[in-house]
């Protein structure tokens, strides 16, 4: 039996297949662009956006939410966290945290059963 299809009729969140969506996205995207801050609300659109397409693709029986925060590198401290009151059968979260040089991006995706 496929890892990725769920007993019975249940979607299932599938944190790999959704992590390649979200290191794709943000390579398509930032790849090995240099921190430049009129840039970053771009930057950070066509993440959402790229990420946003690539599961609907999946046609999943899913309401996504996806964020996106790009950080330039400068010591500073960036503390997040998140909550979520749903059914773990079904429901799901991917966070990546990708790096180069002169940036971080931190991407999160949740996946809501319909």
């Amino acid at each position: 039996m496929d890892e990725h299809v769920a007993s019975g009729d249940e979607p299932q969140f599938v944190v790999d297949e959704v992590s390649n969506i979200i290191k794709e996205a943000i390579e398509e995207s930032i790849g090995g662009n240099v921190y430049q801050q009129n840039k970053v609300n771009q930057w950070t659109t066509n993440v959402v956006e790229s990420c946003l397409g690539n599961l609907t693709k999946l046609q999943k029986a899913f309401k996504y939410i996806v964020t996106c925060t790009i950080m330039q590198k400068n010591g500073a401290g960036l503390h997040s966290a998140s909550s979520c009151y749903w059914d773990n059968t079904t429901d799901g979260s991917c966070t990546v945290r990708w790096e180069n040089k002169t940036m971080y991006c931190i991407v999160s995706v949740y996946g809501l059963a319909i």
